[in-house]
């Protein structure tokens, strides 16, 4: 059959794009070249279907493209370049180099136009599912039956190696339950991946997989124009989120590499180039060539997307219902004044989760946009929100046993732009969801993970469910900030600070009841991740502590001065915020004069940046009542003592202190 004048264009277009990507492999000798080629035909209709405003990226109407596999991020740079986004051609010649717009993968906020940072195979597909997701919630909230002022589509490019992965299973599953009609995955089938074919070592029936979790499937020829357009126009009617399995061939007008695992991630070479180019009636000599009829199609995308825009604008202020506009204005500006935290002060005791559910339901009556949920342990992370519903109607997110997924889930919720997101499980399964926890962090993604179950308190479970290494981990991670609230007064001036910053926050709380601390505090110094909690003139020893072992230090701090030795005692909430301040503030918290205990139920390390010696653990944990487990690892006041006087040279001897 003969190619009808639009699809001969369709080629052209989808031909400079392959040409694009393999000169910016060739230049940078380096990257992906296969996948862009291969993709370039399914980019080129998708094109023309996408509703997007290259002028304002951040239009919220606007439908969302993933690109699960980031390490195609050639494709993604050409596209934005040629639709007219803030990337130049200089940008593309500049591919990989350092400092450029556009690095091996793709981050967002680095390159105008990413809608989120992907590479970590699979966790784009999450990131999909949580736009479709936050999609739905935010329509719910915000449209009526005459006006819908949500109704965009959410896209998501992903190939074998996104679906080998195990979070993509967890996030299909989610969206399906939930049947995100707006949610379309395409599948690039090449049956590729580094090690060759994928026949040797993946034999799965992925259609098969899709209708089993409540997902229509459709399966195409991925380099048929009229194919694709034709699966791209049946998901505007869908029900359900719809797979779209594309069959394409890697490296697609590669040459004699065409089709092999060898155009995956190396570039091609100059010969091949040329000879390809030269095949399609491209210079063979040239590099970076856009045709000028080409650059006129694809910058298209500049005024149909202003003109989406202006007329969703029109939609938006002439909504019917004034609670609609009222309802997104809410939505999009929330207003952390109206938060009317619990008062914890005449409590005598509280487990920190426990104060952390009181809190978070303090900000979801507030927040119109602040929802979330745990990985099937609500009633354990006491993180139901209590007579707010289920989602996506109401605020409480059911997200099964499927911790990684949720957790990028809501990495991408956070970016919709009306959502505050949180996600929970104990703090043991935080390794679980790891990997997205380090985009949030690369990516200052307002994403806060709500991690109970802090410590050896965890009791009978025993070692394989008490975290040890855990909160020195994500200390370890630059731009992520771990709380430790030693008590639920604490803990709410933790959330105050967190929810003023541009960054993800973990929250690490306690199973078992803390006492709520009785000297005067001065709570703005939460917000610099450690304070004085009680001080004393001519002070030999500091003593530093978080959570559960705050107490037995003050209590250590009381023997110490009977025994002669006059103690500082640091509450430490946030140790990744107290690096942060200058020096001068450090020295007045930790007197560099005095001798530095740090007392925590962990690993604890770090701490060596300002202790002389850390009361820590030094193996995993045992099951056993928790009282007993503090007393067997040395998290006492009797050993917090003996370690002190060690460290003073001060001899030991028990005393008797009363009420101290």
């Amino acid at each position: 059959m003969a190619m009808t004048e639009q699809n001969k264009m369709r080629r052209k277009m989808a031909n400079t794009i392959r040409f694009l990507a393999a000169d910016m492999v060739q230049r940078a000798n380096s990257g992906h070249p296969g996948a862009p080629m291969g993709l370039a035909d399914i980019a080129v209709v998708l094109s023309e279907k996408l509703s997007h405003n290259p002028k304002n990226p951040k239009w919220l109407n606007r439908d969302r493209l993933v690109f699960s596999g980031g390490h195609g991020s050639s494709l993604i740079y050409s596209l934005l370049h040629l639709w007219g986004y803030d990337v130049s051609l200089e940008d593309l010649k500049n591919f990989r180099q350092l400092d450029s717009k556009t690095p091996g993968h793709p981050e967002y906020g680095h390159t105008e136009g990413v809608e989120i940072t992907t590479g970590p195979l699979g966790q784009g597909i999450a990131n999909a599912v949580g736009f479709a997701m936050a999609e739905a919630y935010t329509a719910n909230q915000a449209n009526s039956e005459t006006c819908a002022l949500i109704d965009h589509k959410v896209y998501c490019l992903c190939g074998d190696g996104d679906l080998q992965e195990g979070i993509s299973y967890e996030a299909c599953s989610v969206a399906g339950h939930l049947g995100l009609k707006d949610l379309v995955l395409i599948y690039d089938s090449n049956c590729i991946t580094i090690e060759g074919d994928t026949s040797i070592a993946w034999s799965e029936d992925v259609a098969k997989r899709f209708e089993a979790q409540n997902w229509d499937v459709i399966e195409i020829n991925g380099h048929c124009y009229d194919a694709i357009e034709e699966a791209l126009d049946a998901t505007k009617k869908a029900t359900k989120p719809t797979l779209i399995i594309a069959n394409t061939i890697i490296g697609k007008g590669a040459g004699e590499l065409e089709g092999t695992h060898h155009t995956h991630g190396a570039p091609l070479g100059d010969a091949i180039i040329a000879e390809s180019k030269a095949k399609e009636g491209f210079d063979p000599e040239a590099t970076f060539q856009i045709p000028e009829e080409v650059l006129l199609r694809f910058r298209c995308a500049v005024e149909k997307g202003e003109l989406a825009e202006k007329e969703w604008i029109h939609r938006h202020k002439e909504a019917p219902l004034v609670e609609q506009n009222v309802a997104l204005e809410k939505l999009l500006n929330p207003d952390l004044s109206s938060i009317a935290f619990p008062d914890f002060s005449t409590e005598p005791a509280m487990a920190t989760r426990d104060s952390n559910g009181k809190i978070l339901n303090a900000i979801a009556r507030a927040i119109p946009g602040f929802l979330g949920g745990s990985a099937d342990l609500a009633p354990s992370n006491k993180t139901e929100l209590k007579e707010l519903g289920d989602f996506p109607k109401g605020k409480n997110m059911h997200f099964g046993i499927r911790e990684h997924a949720m957790a990028a889930i809501t990495n991408a919720m956070a970016l919709y732009g009306t959502i505050i997101p949180f996600n929970a499980t104990f703090f043991v399964f935080s390794d679980y969801l790891k990997p997205s926890v380090r985009i949030a962090a690369l990516t200052k993604i307002q994403n806060f993970f709500v991690w109970t179950h802090d410590s050896i308190g965890v009791g009978e479970d025993g070692p394989t469910h008490e975290p040890i290494e855990h909160i020195s981990q994500f200390r370890a991670l630059p731009g992520f900030y771990l709380w430790r609230p030693a008590d639920a007064t604490e803990n709410v001036e933790a959330w105050k600070t967190a929810l003023s910053m541009q960054a993800p926050h973990g929250f690490v709380l306690s199973r078992q009841k803390l006492k709520t601390l009785k000297p005067k505090r001065d709570f703005g110094e939460v917000s610099k991740g450690a304070y004085i909690v009680k001080k004393r003139e001519n002070a030999t020893l500091t003593l530093m502590a978080s959570g559960s072992e705050l107490m037995p230090s003050l209590q250590a701090a009381c023997h110490l001065e009977v025994l002669g030795v006059q103690v500082n005692v640091v509450s430490v909430p946030c140790l990744d915020l107290f690096n942060e301040q200058d020096q001068a503030y450090k020295n007045g918290v930790v007197d560099p004069s005095t001798k530095v205990l740090a007392v925590e139920a962990a690993t604890a390390t770090e701490y060596y940046r300002y202790a002389d010696d850390v009361l820590g653990m030094e193996s995993f944990g045992a099951s056993a009542p928790a009282d007993l487990l503090f007393e067997k690892f040395g998290f006492t006041i009797q050993n917090i003592t003996k370690r002190a006087c060690a460290l003073v040279d001060t001899a030991y001897r028990v005393v008797d202190l009363g009420k101290c």
